[in-house]
């Protein structure tokens, strides 16, 4: 097939105003209909409202060649005509808080994450939550300082080394430590500049992304798709206006659930506990809607159980928590039940493997099993200084009878510890029959 290409998504994530886009236009050389803010609602506001995608590619590195299938099945066979490429797909996304549901359901098709930081004001909030987004979604991380041109020149490398040492040690302690960090200038003067001055650092960034790879075709002629490609599909009789974001997938992959049981972890940036029957923003796929969750552990005895990962066991017992266990949070107390606090504290200082949560969705969702699924509080203040991602976990199991409480929530052993306690004011003993004298007034030499 002509045009033979490996293809890997890589996401460009960052804080409002810190380049992404100019940085993706700086690298492309293809863009589709959905690239660099074309949309007129984007262009009046001036900031990215949806995801954007645009490509570049380059000559595949030998060490991928491997990938493609005349190469995997006769790898001593003479290649087809014409040089196999290694083609990026940018997936531009928006960096504005109140658009933080795009920004993760753009995470979810990415291998690679370029996280794109202003030189010149280093992390902000949106960038310390596309961090969170990333860690949980992708494997690799590419941070970009850009807009390095508004350095003084004479101060310039140095205030780049200072804010790569930074952002070193604001990676010491997450999955991506040792990230490359790339300097560049996508848009040298600033949106209103001429075009006349070329990008600075473009070719050293596009080296550093030839790493990670999936199979795609853009705009390019394909007879078949695979689950990451992004397709443009051509139809007849059909009002685009009535098309929205959907899902193209084979029959019974995906259902419609109106409550799931999920495993769950919670982001250690997110401040406060994750109480039962308490609401969050819940992202499945590319749908946010609210859900209601109700968190259960194993028993105590099995607190060091080895963590399943990919299925759930219906046949097991499980303890209800008034709220997720870690290790930073004191155990749940309830106001009406004394017995709730001790039960709390047969577990405090020991927490569990793994824990799982039912969620009740507000409306139904449509996702696949064993889909990632995002907690957040979205109705934060969005000025504040602080993670809205509360946690993140796996649908074990999705729930597509409207009537599930009745249908299966019976299957589902989550049992209470409960104590009742109290003080004994007065013991009565029946008379059974004629009381010796003696036992009423006392034994024999007793002062009764």
């Amino acid at each position: 097939m002509a045009g033979r290409r490996v293809n890997v998504n890589v996401g460009v994530l960052g804080h409002i105003d810190s380049g992404k886009t100019a940085l993706a236009r700086a690298l492309s050389t293809t863009a589709s209909t959905a690239a660099f803010d074309k949309q007129p609602q984007s262009r009046e506001r001036g900031i990215t409202l949806d995801l954007g995608f645009s490509c570049f590619s380059v000559p595949l590195p030998a060490r991928l060649r491997s990938s493609l299938p005349e190469f995997q099945a006769a790898p001593e066979a003479e290649p087809e005509a014409g040089e196999p490429l290694l083609q990026v797909t940018l997936v531009d996304c928006p960096g504005h808080a109140s658009l933080i549901r795009t920004i993760i359901g753009g995470a979810q098709i990415i291998d690679l994450m370029m996280l794109v930081i202003d030189v010149t004001k280093g992390m902000q909030t949106q960038s310390a939550e596309c961090l969170v987004i990333g860690q949980i979604a992708c494997q690799k991380l590419v941070v970009v300082l850009n807009k390095i041109d508004l350095l003084a020149e004479g101060k310039r490398q140095a205030a780049v080394d200072k804010m790569t040492k930074k952002m070193q040690k604001t990676l010491e302690n997450t999955k991506f430590r040792g990230a490359p960090i790339i300097p560049v200038a996508a848009k040298p003067g600033g949106p209103e500049a001429p075009e006349t001055e070329a990008p600075q650092g473009i070719p050293e960034l596009i080296e550093v992304v030839k790493k990670v790879k999936s199979m795609q075709m853009f705009h390019m002629p394909i007879t078949s798709a695979m689950q990451g490609d992004r397709l443009g599909i051509c139809v007849t009789q059909f009002d685009p206006k009535l098309l929205e974001r959907g899902l193209v997938c084979a029959p019974e992959s995906l259902h419609t659930v109106h409550a799931a049981l999920i495993s769950v972890e919670k982001i250690p940036y997110f401040r406060g506990p994750l109480q039962t029957k308490a609401k969050f923003h819940i992202t499945v796929g590319h749908e946010t809607v609210m859900g209601r969750l109700m968190f259960f552990s194993p028993a105590p005895d099995n607190f060091d159980q080895e963590p399943i990962l990919d299925s759930f066991d219906f046949s097991q017992e499980y303890l209800f928590q008034e709220q997720y266990l870690s290790k930073d949070l004191a155990p749940a107390v309830t106001n009406n039940d004394e017995a709730d606090k001790k039960a709390g504290q047969a577990t405090e200082g020991h927490c569990p493997r793994q824990q799982w949560a039912l969620v009740e969705f507000e409306k139904p969702v449509t996702c696949p099993r064993l889909c990632l699924v995002i907690g957040s509080r979205l109705d934060a203040d969005i000025h504040t200084n602080t993670c809205r991602l509360a946690f993140h976990g796996i649908l074990l199991h999705g729930l597509e009878d409207r009537n599930y409480a009745d249908s299966f929530l019976p299957r589902l052993k989550v049992y209470k510890l409960k104590h009742k306690h109290g003080l004994v004011e007065r013991v009565s003993m029946p008379l059974l029959g004629p009381t010796p004298l003696s036992f009423l007034l006392g034994q024999p030499g007793s002062m009764a």
